[in-house]
């Protein structure tokens, strides 16, 4: 368990060890990190909070909103009661992906270097944001920097990007380091908090990982200062351990490893997310608060989920939909028309155009944004829907990921269009995709959507 400050770019910069000494006077968030921040930006009241979670590990067929039986996920549920979820949202089938996309607002055949890898002179979100007035946190799981372990190659070891460069005013981070030392991201979780590193004794990381957002929040509010917050969860990710509501958790082996513990790793995930939306409440800006919840990939494989009495096998690092379609709940009380369901197409690089949009800010110069805005839709208007989206898809090189490859496929909501081999798939006829379409046996209807999606991918390409 890491418990020193010798490992590389540890020590905190500057500009983190002053804003980490100005944070020093509570000393509350779960018992491992002081806080407290005496900003200086102007409040704009007018422009909404933002928070942003991606749980980790997630297909759209673990929530009850959707269908899924198998799990209980009341506050999720909940959300989207009072806002918006949407049936056709998708991330690339593993994290790393998404989370370069969602982050730079980019496809990653613009930015792709290696697994758990973000280019170190990327412009994120946390830098637009900052740049647009608002106080910025990221809390969670980082793995971006120095992914794979000693001895691999290619060699990623100290490169990428450190949390300090990417644009946040603060920061609480697992794995954010070396691979080899990143310790638990559950039980007693090794974090970097603003430059320091901390292991949690006693905790569970979800729990340190929310307290850390609800207490920057209540800073930010206090102060009438707009504020983004980024939440990459570490839930439901293996390992499978049990959560503090596990019935073996007070006395058991707080790091045992069963999948049956999946069931209660998204209930528990479900919960967290209950704590920042009853903190939002609390605070009384739920009408000046937007809510966004996504997932960066599909369940993992070996996790069996019901949709009605429907068994659903997980597909994370596959390229169907068990390994692309995730959920997308939005909440923003007042504004987004409660109960309604969305049938547009959303990708991860979408967000940032969003919210941008709803803080009236633009993106940063030499920026380049492949997705488009969804908050009309969010208001409840028509907007400009997408008429596809597209995946350019290549986890190599990384640590573990030796059986992918690139896959480069555009898709509508019904067909799916194979760059490498001309395959097209009838999704919603075919959701394993066993029975691809060639060319020569297209309908007028299928042969129609191969032109549109080969013209997609041929202008990608280009």
């Amino acid at each position: 368990m890491v418990n020193s400050m010798s490992m590389d770019r540890a020590i905190p910069s500057r500009r983190n060890f002053l804003r980490s000494t100005a944070a020093a006077s509570a000393g509350l968030v779960m018992g491992c990190r002081p806080s407290g921040d005496e900003g200086g930006r102007p409040a704009t009241a007018k422009r909404p909070n933002i928070v942003l979670i991606m749980a980790d590990d997630l297909g759209y067929e673990c929530l009850g909103c959707y269908g899924g039986a198998s799990y209980k996920t009341p506050r999720l549920d909940a959300l989207a009661d009072a806002g918006m979820r949407f049936n056709h949202a998708y991330s690339q089938p593993l994290c790393t992906p998404t989370r370069l996309q969602i982050m730079t607002g980019a496809y990653n055949f613009r930015n792709w270097q290696a697994f758990g890898i973000m280019p170190p002179g990327e412009t994120t979100f946390g830098h637009m944001m900052g740049a647009a007035g608002y106080r910025t946190c990221i809390s969670g799981k980082w793995q971006l920097y120095s992914y794979n372990p000693p001895g691999f190659e290619p060699e990623w070891r100290g490169k990428g990007m450190h949390p300090e460069d990417a644009g946040f005013d603060e920061y609480f981070l697992w794995h954010s380091l070396h691979t080899e030392d990143k310790g638990s991201r559950y039980a007693n979780p090794v974090v970097l908090d603003n430059g320091e590193l901390r292991t949690c004794d006693g905790k569970y990381g979800p729990e340190v990982y929310t307290g850390y957002i609800n207490d920057f929040m209540e800073r930010q509010s206090v102060a009438g200062e707009p504020f983004f917050v980024y939440y990459p969860m570490a839930l439901p990710h293996g390992p499978f351990n049990p959560t503090p509501h596990s019935s073996v958790w007070a006395e058991g082996d707080r790091l045992e490893r069963d999948r049956k513990f999946y069931a209660d790793m998204v209930e528990y995930m479900d919960y967290t997310i209950g704590r920042i939306i009853d903190k939002v409440e609390e605070l009384g800006i739920a009408e000046n608060t937007l809510i966004l919840y996504y997932s960066d990939n599909g369940t993992p494989r070996e996790i069996e989920s019901l949709m009605g009495d429907k068994v659903i096998r997980g597909g994370k690092g596959n390229t169907t939909d068990a390994g692309t379609r995730v959920p997308l709940i939005a909440s923003w009380k007042g504004v987004i028309p409660e109960g309604r369901v969305n049938d547009d197409l959303i990708d991860s690089t979408d967000f940032i155009p969003t919210i941008l949009e709803a803080a009236g800010a633009d993106a940063l110069p030499g920026m380049t944004l492949d997705g488009r805005s969804f908050l009309p839709q969010l208001k409840g208007e028509s907007g400009d829907p997408r008429d596809w989206v597209m995946f350019h898809y290549d986890p190599l090189p990384g640590h573990g990921k030796e059986r992918y490859k690139l896959v480069r496929f555009a898709r509508d909501k019904r067909y799916k269009l194979y760059e490498e081999t001309e395959r097209l798939f009838d999704i919603p006829n075919d959701e394993l995709e066993e029975r691809p379409i060639l060319p020569v046996d297209d309908t007028p209807g299928s042969a129609a959507a191969r032109e549109k999606l080969g013209s997609v991918l041929e202008a990608m390409r280009a």
